[in-house]
């Protein structure tokens, strides 16, 4: 009875099977091959017929040459993802087939499947106008997502050659910055799954996303970042209060609560700030999850993949001036063990100090070496005055070699360099001075004088006048403070002499002081994306502002026999949290004194002043 009652299984046929058809449309008979298009075409094309054609292709891919592309492009514009299981099936096992007897159909197999890498879009009419054009929020996108790279490795299985040819398509495919948000997520969480079965094409897939990501992140500077929030605060305290009074009728617990929790939303303000937290909380997650194994790091993993972010650290990040998040990924990964972290301050030392490299490279590393020895929590107290001693050691040499010839003087051009490295280590001592001098004081003085600050500080080179002022002003007054050097003679004196710098222009000429003639920047400052950051703070040191009993016991220097267990008061509580910044005037120094960083992190831009 069931078997009666159920209908036939639909098939139909135009003239034949699909070689006859096929055959046929080569003599010129096309009626049988246009009737086939149009049932392909058809947006209500039943499953069992899909079915039908889908095997009859799969047996007949032979005769699919490069004379029936037009034929194969409909097969590959299917809606198969969205069809039964069966569908699904079959629709692999035709891909499979097809690729193998007729590779010139594989760009065009790998293009259908990379545009199933995002949510597809739908259009809303009304009227004959198109209203909106937004992500359709598809239960299961995830399993056609996971459908989906599954064609792609059965592809790959029968054609060994799938990955150089992917690539391509993966680049031209890659969504534009103003995309969605989902859409971006969806494809770099896509491409980052390719890498798992696709692992020669890992370098070249994180070296496409992380450029990207640095086209969002240059895009969006911290101050605009920060206006963006701050200008969406005050319109939210300014609704609640014109809402304040109206509905004074008593509210459920629940109301109350989902209230505070709006109130705390993660999302960014910015729009492309926003786009960047995703991408980068995606990028964090994929890090932790290649380089553990069942919850336990996997050193063998862990190096793989470290290789493959230096390389694209190397070629990507380090050239690009002032971006401000992209970065992180380094920090991150050199977090898990203590070797990374030591291996990627090698890796800048050599590039620091390597006189073939271009100095705005030299520059840059030597920034990334003063900020991740400032920020890195896990890096430990040893391993700073490792790289202080070799810091300092290659900068009295530098002086050395500089004291005898005709170069022996003030020029940014001739000793960026130098001075890219003068102020790493003035920046790390500010940061870290306190953990250099705890436990035993005695001991911590006599390897900071060991350092011999004095002779740097003196030298014809005058780094003082280099390095950003608000570095430059904590320097001095810790300095001072431990009675290692005392740079404030040196500080008024370039102080009173300066040379502004003229720049002509169609309305005249236009007198402007220089605020950072190093043109540097600090790539560690305060990670402001509200979700990824969640990522780095607890390895993150932040500064604290200094109270005012702070500022008092700084300008009160240490007398040369204070016992060991004297204890330094310069920083209260947690060594440097983040929150301020400096602005010690060279010429008075109670006048101002904050942090080495802005609220954000970033040097103070005040004026500094050149000799004649």
């Amino acid at each position: 009875d069931e078997f009666i009652s159920s209908p036939p299984r639909k098939t139909v046929r135009f003239g034949g099977t699909l070689p006859d058809i096929l055959l046929k449309y080569e003599k010129g008979e096309t009626a049988d091959f246009e009737l086939l298009k149009h049932q392909l075409s058809d947006p209500d094309i039943k499953d069992a017929q899909i079915i039908n054609w889908l095997h009859e292709f799969r047996i007949s891919v032979a005769y699919l040459t490069k004379d029936f592309e037009q034929l194969v492009s409909i097969l590959l514009k299917l809606p198969w993802l969205r069809r039964s299981r069966d569908v699904v099936e079959e629709y692999l096992g035709f891909l499979g087939n097809l690729v193998s007897a007729q590779t010139v159909y594989l760009r065009p197999c790998l293009r259908m499947i990379v545009s199933q890498f995002v949510p597809p879009r739908i259009t809303i009419r009304e009227d004959d106008v198109d209203i909106s054009d937004s992500d359709d929020d598809e239960e299961n996108l995830s399993e056609n997502f996971n459908t989906c790279h599954r064609a792609l490795q059965t592809v790959a299985r029968y054609v060994p050659s799938t990955p150089q040819f992917l690539m391509p398509i993966l680049v031209e495919n890659f969504p534009f910055i103003n995309k969605s948000e989902r859409t971006l997520e969806c494809y770099v969480h896509n491409l980052l799954r390719i890498t798992v079965y696709l692992p020669t094409l890992r370098l070249e897939i994180l070296e496409l996303i992380t450029e990207r990501l640095l086209k969002l992140d240059v895009s969006t500077p911290q101050q605009d970042i920060e206006d963006a929030e701050e200008t969406a605060n005050n319109s939210d305290s300014e609704e609640k209060s014109t809402e304040k009074g109206l509905f004074d009728m008593e509210e459920d617990v629940e109301t109350k609560q989902n209230k505070v929790a709006s109130s705390g939303s993660e999302r960014m303000a910015h729009p492309l700030a926003e786009r960047l937290d995703i991408l980068m909380t995606i990028l964090f997650a994929y890090i932790k999850d290649v380089c553990h194994v069942d919850g336990k790091l996997d050193i063998g993993k862990t190096k793989d993949l470290y290789r493959d972010l230096v390389s694209v650290f190397d070629k990507l990040i380090l050239p690009t001036h002032a971006s401000c998040h992209v970065q992180y990924f380094m920090f991150y990964i050199c977090s898990f063990k203590l070797g990374l972290a030591e291996a990627f301050l090698d890796h800048l030392w050599r590039k620091l100090h390597d006189p073939n490299n271009p100095s705005v490279i030299r520059q840059t590393a030597g920034s990334y070496i003063g900020s991740f020895l400032a920020r890195a929590k896990f890096i430990p107290v040893v391993t700073v005055k490792a790289c202080l001693d070799l810091l300092v050691n290659w900068m009295h040499k530098y002086i050395d070699n500089q004291d005898t010839g005709t170069n022996a003087y003030c020029d940014v051009a001739l000793h960026g360099p130098f001075y890219s490295t003068c102020q790493a280590v003035f920046y790390t001592l500010v940061f870290r001075h306190k953990q250099l001098l705890e436990g035993n004081l005695r001991k911590g003085l006599s390897y900071l004088q060991s350092l011999n600050f004095e002779r740097i500080v003196m030298c014809q080179l005058n780094p003082l006048k280099i390095c950003i002022p608000s570095v430059v002003n904590l320097f001095a007054a810790i300095t001072r403070k431990y009675q290692l050097v005392f740079c404030y003679t040196i500080i008024e004196r370039n102080n009173r002499q300066f040379i502004p710098v003229v720049r002509s222009g169609t309305g005249g000429d236009l007198v402007q002081t220089c605020t950072n003639p190093l043109d540097s920047f600090f790539p560690f400052d305060p990670y402001i994306l509200k979700r990824s950051k969640k990522t780095i703070e607890p390895f993150y040191q932040f500064w604290e502002e200094l109270s005012a009993e702070d500022l008092e016991n700084l300008k009160k220097p240490i007398k040369r026999g204070t016992s060991e267990d004297e204890d330094d008061d310069f920083l209260k509580g947690e060594t440097p949290q983040n929150d301020g910044m400096v602005g010690i005037a060279p010429n008075s120094y109670e006048s101002n004194t904050r942090s080495p960083v802005s609220p954000t992190g970033s040097p103070l831009d005040c004026y500094v002043q050149y000799p004649h």
